[in-house]
């Protein structure tokens, strides 16, 4: 299993995940340039992609769809609350409504829900018995899911922002009680506290996703999970920071 993260943040998301054959992107919320020019590094055009994984419509995950789907013969696999908003971007031919797991090829895939405030669903994937996770847009992970989510090799895991900056910082308290609220997204200690529920041996590598430009920072992010982390003796060295729109190398575990 291959892992590029394309772009993580507030601005944009876009994740490539490669399973020997089969060629997934989560998420299409940069330009289709910019894809398309991240995707060439690795020697993939966008007519090899099998599969595209929405994970809900807000812009920052979908922005590049309406335009990037025309250079794909990729199906965009989607949830049905998420269509109504999805038929205006994609051919209704183009479009899979999947609930539970379902395959992609030899691949297997779920979508678990996730508490936003616009439907949002997180990501199982299970290649060769090589898995990943992808939690982004949260208020906070259903206790139910645990069980199901824990010792996974690939971990992508929002880390928003930082409580002190969010309070302290500029935006209007309306929007910074959205944030905080079981709606909106997940604090670097929460993230951290979850992944220690999480974790385990066949634990390879923790992404660390969606890290607010305004509320947050790198540092504060890493230093905030490592900080959990450290209580189960976890190694740091496998904690990886995502950046907004700047690409990272190709991880293969």
């Amino acid at each position: 299993m291959k892992v590029k993260i394309i772009t993580s943040g507030s601005k944009a998301n876009c994740t490539l995940v490669v399973c020997n054959n089969t060629k997934i992107l989560i998420d299409v919320g940069a330009t289709t340039q910019y894809i398309v020019e991240e995707l060439k590094k690795v020697d993939i055009t966008p007519d090899e992609l099998d599969a595209i994984l929405i994970t809900h419509t807000h812009s920052d995950h979908i922005r590049g769809l309406k335009t990037f789907i025309k250079k794909t013969k990729a199906d965009v696999y989607i949830t049905e609350e998420l269509a109504p908003v999805i038929i205006k971007n994609v051919p209704a031919t183009k479009i899979k409504l999947v609930e539970d797991s379902f395959k992609v090829k030899d691949v297997i895939l779920k979508f678990f829900k996730l508490s936003h405030d616009v439907p949002c669903n997180g990501i199982y994937i299970n290649d060769s018995n090589k898995e990943l996770v992808y939690i982004t847009d949260t208020g906070y992970v259903n206790k139910k899911y645990y069980s199901f989510l824990k010792n996974k090799d690939i971990y992508i895991m929002e880390s928003n922002y930082n409580e002190k900056m969010l309070l302290n910082g500029p935006y209007p308290f309306i929007l910074k009680q959205r944030i905080l609220s079981d709606s909106g997204h997940m604090s670097n200690k929460y993230s951290g506290n979850l992944l220690t529920k999480l974790v385990g041996d066949n634990t390879k590598v923790v992404f660390l996703a969606h890290i607010s430009e305004n509320n947050n920072t790198y540092d504060l992010a890493k230093e905030e999970v490592v900080e959990e982390l450290q209580k189960i003796d976890f190694d740091i060295n496998n904690i990886i920071v995502t950046h907004q729109l700047q690409s990272l190398e190709m991880i293969e575990i």
